[in-house]
């Protein structure tokens, strides 16, 4: 079979709730094929369907739990598929609990799994560990807009440069939670707080102020260029791993100052490293 790796074949699937179908009106909006809800057992089918059709060279297919017990098949059908020679790539959709319980109650559509939402979705989150472990980009979409989903899908999408990743760095409140979509967290609350400084507080880790201040202190200085380096290290192993996403996340206390601080910084330097990289603040304005 000639080979089909210049085809772009994206898999969406994620917890109830947290934007599949959204995210699929997003992939139509770019021009793709897409096929909700296509039954594990006809993917292989669905790969013969494409080779014979050159021109369906974009396609996104939405796979939830709504195929029950075949969603165990969902790993070998896919080990298939790659066998006739198709690239693809698993997009995780996942959100908060509250925030799900939230949209159910607003849509009052019934989850799949039943009427109780909590426990609904706390079964599904079991059901779906697997292939959560073997997706490739896990996307949070608790405090998403539907422009920021359309945003990080693009990322998603775009043909990979020299690097040959994409990556996202996030800078959050460790209050308010660990972000579900997070590759690696790293703490930056040994920092001296800014929000103890009158002048500072109400200023975040974007102000030039508050990046005067960290960068005046030892511990900070040494962090951003200890870890800076530890990742130019380590990104090309990802890469050679076939890790085409990756994200970062760094929390500090309330995700004002030091992690946004950070994260701007890293951002920057990711960027000059010729990485594709999205910078994300979830809680500067919480």
């Amino acid at each position: 079979m000639k080979n089909q790796r210049g085809r772009k074949l994206f898999i969406i699937t994620g917890i109830s709730g947290a934007g599949k179908s959204q995210a699929l009106k997003c992939f139509e909006d770019f021009g793709f094929t897409c096929v909700d809800n296509l039954p594990i057992a006809l993917l292989d089918h669905f790969a013969e369907l494409l080779a014979e059709r050159p021109g369906m060279s974009r396609v996104a297919l939405g796979i939830d739990i709504r195929e029950g017990k075949f969603l165990k098949d969902l790993e070998a059908a896919l080990a298939v598929v790659r066998a006739k020679g198709f690239e693809y790539r698993i997009l995780f959709l996942d959100s908060s609990d509250r925030a799900i319980v939230q949209r159910f109650s607003e849509t009052r559509h019934r989850h799949p799994l039943g009427t109780n939402i909590v426990e609904a979705v706390r079964e599904e989150r079991k059901i779906l560990t697997d292939i959560k472990a073997i997706a490739d980009k896990v996307i949070d979409t608790s405090s998403m807009t539907l422009g920021e989903l359309k945003e990080t899908l693009s990322m998603a999408l775009e043909l990979q440069g020299t690097k040959e990743m994409n990556l996202s760095v996030v800078s959050f409140g460790y209050k308010f939670g660990l972000p579900l979509d997070a590759d690696l967290v790293v703490d930056v609350r040994f920092m001296p707080n800014p929000n103890y400084v009158p002048s500072l507080k109400r200023k975040n880790g974007l102000a030039r102020a508050v990046q005067t201040y960290l960068l005046r202190q030892p511990s900070a200085t040494k962090f951003l260029r200890d870890f800076s380096g530890m990742l130019r290290s380590v990104l090309p192993h990802y890469i050679h791993e076939g890790k085409s996403y990756l994200t970062i996340a760094v929390g500090c206390t309330g995700g004002h100052h030091r992690s946004v601080f950070v994260t701007h910084s890293l951002a920057r330097e990711l960027q000059k490293e010729g990485y594709s990289v999205r910078e994300f603040h979830r809680d500067i304005h919480r």
